[in-house]
């Protein structure tokens, strides 16, 4: 894998789509027609409701599912092309930090096995001695200690699991970390330790992200920008600043109106947005604007026309009928 410079393009993916089989004539479009890039040094946040497709999104974009169509390009080659010593590398590269650090950890393990496996498998360490060392310095650099090493995981709370998990991502020294939900399984007081450490490890060791996640507020403090998707495919794509300042597409202002502000007296004067009726499916996705049923500004061309994401400002990119003249 080529060495890329802070600022470069680390990431392309172009119209990708992953669709699941879930019955005789039904196909589930868990992820249709997305594009975006990611770059060198950078975080992506990717936001949506449940079951809107992003962690789909991600595990695709890193190869963990095959896709239906598009391409997802790492460093110049095709993701899902990846063959012999390429894809040992790019497996070397890129990690993924779990969800759950309940069900990703094996509790027949010692945290050392845990956090030495990827060491092992990609000969890290020539002796017994450095492998430990290279774990008792992961330890360490997450916030443990060396007399965790020889624990099992059941021994820990969710935050110190979440650091182990993280320690264990790593190991094998990568540049691009895809960030599934890590902190959506922590107790609220644990959360803002988990994301001001992956902000810390980034700066020191040059770590890009794509950090997947449902809480907006835990969004805007460690994206670079933000990425909103509804039911399968993205609709607006910005800076975080620009975005949490002027959300343009109607979903992602309703989303932003939901998150509590903690003067009381902005809170208690603000309009939420609520949003009516229900997801449509997405084994049989409306024609057109997947959000037209829940939008107060639909109109004929939204039930007809699907809208394209565009760039509306610079670095503004909105996929909405109200924007696009």
């Amino acid at each position: 894998m080529s060495e890329a410079k802070k600022g470069d393009v680390i990431l392309e993916v172009k119209n990708l789509k992953k669709y699941f089989k879930v019955g005789p004539n039904a196909i589930l479009k868990a992820v249709d027609d997305v594009s975006f890039v990611l770059r060198e040094g950078e975080t992506l946040g990717l936001v949506g409701e449940s079951g809107c497709g992003k962690t789909t999104c991600g595990r695709t974009c890193i190869g963990m599912y095959d896709k239906t169509d598009g391409e997802v390009i790492y460093k110049g080659q095709k993701v899902h092309e990846l063959k012999g010593r390429d894809k040992t590398n790019f497996a070397k590269e890129v990690q993924i930090i779990f969800q759950d650090p309940y069900a990703s950890l094996n509790p027949r393990m010692t945290v050392a096995d845990i956090i030495a496996e990827g060491i092992d498998i990609h000969g890290l360490a020539k002796t017994k001695e450095e492998r430990n060392q290279k774990v008792y310095d992961l330890l360490k650099l997450v916030g443990l200690n060396k007399e965790h090493a020889n624990r099992f995981v059941h021994e820990f709370s969710g935050g110190q699991r979440q650091r182990i998990g993280i320690a264990r991502a790593l190991a094998v020294e990568p540049k691009f970390i895809l960030c599934d939900e890590p902190i959506s399984a922590l107790d609220v007081s644990i959360q803002a330790q988990i994301v001001n450490l992956l902000i810390k490890l980034q700066k020191e060791m040059g770590l890009t992200y794509l950090f997947i996640a449902h809480d907006l507020s835990m969004v805007k403090h460690i994206s670079d920008r933000v990425a909103v998707m509804y039911l399968g495919s993205m609709v607006e794509l910005s800076t975080s600043e620009k975005l949490y300042a002027k959300p343009m597409h109607p979903y992602t202002q309703a989303l932003l109106s939901a998150i509590p502000i903690p003067d009381p007296e902005i809170e208690k004067n603000r309009q939420r947005i609520m949003l009516e009726g229900d997801v449509p499916s997405p084994i049989n996705p409306p024609e057109g604007c997947r959000f037209k049923a829940r939008c107060k500004h639909a109109t004929d061309i939204c039930g007809k026309v699907t809208p394209k994401l565009v760039e509306v400002e610079p670095e503004h990119f909105v996929a909405c009928h109200l924007f696009d003249k």
